[in-house]
């Protein structure tokens, strides 16, 4: 990761970025916010980050994050509701990584939801 850029594909340096939700100085306004830091924190390896942004109903006991992959790149595909007006959204994304040397990707439409006022991933469409 540059420091130029945050890996959630943002023009911001991480720290200013994705960092800043990650250490917990302030909470993602939209569920796209949301969806960008949880990869930048796949990346970034904050299992953390990941347990406390996830809706407490399908919420695991561990991440398991696997230190073989190297998550590089996000592409957001759509978005529907989740900004600072809406209860509920989805954001559609395909991530890119990289495994063992080899590149991949992978796609999903996943759902947040507002829980006592923050954003949450609430688990796929």
């Amino acid at each position: 990761m540059s420091p130029s850029s945050c890996l959630c594909g943002l023009p911001a340096p991480y720290a200013d970025c994705c960092g800043r939700l990650h250490r917990g100085e302030r909470a993602a306004a939209t569920a796209e916010q949301l969806m960008r830091s949880r990869f930048s924190a796949f990346g970034v390896g904050d299992e953390a980050y990941l347990l406390r942004t996830w809706h407490p109903s399908s919420r695991p006991a561990q991440v398991g994050l696997d230190r073989k992959l190297r998550w590089v790149r996000l592409e957001v595909l759509e978005t529907t509701g989740g900004s600072t007006f809406h209860t509920e959204g989805t954001v559609r994304f395909r991530a890119h990584y990289v495994e063992r040397g080899r590149p991949g990707e992978m796609e999903e439409h996943s759902r947040f939801v507002r829980l006592d006022g923050r954003w949450v991933y609430a688990g796929v469409v």
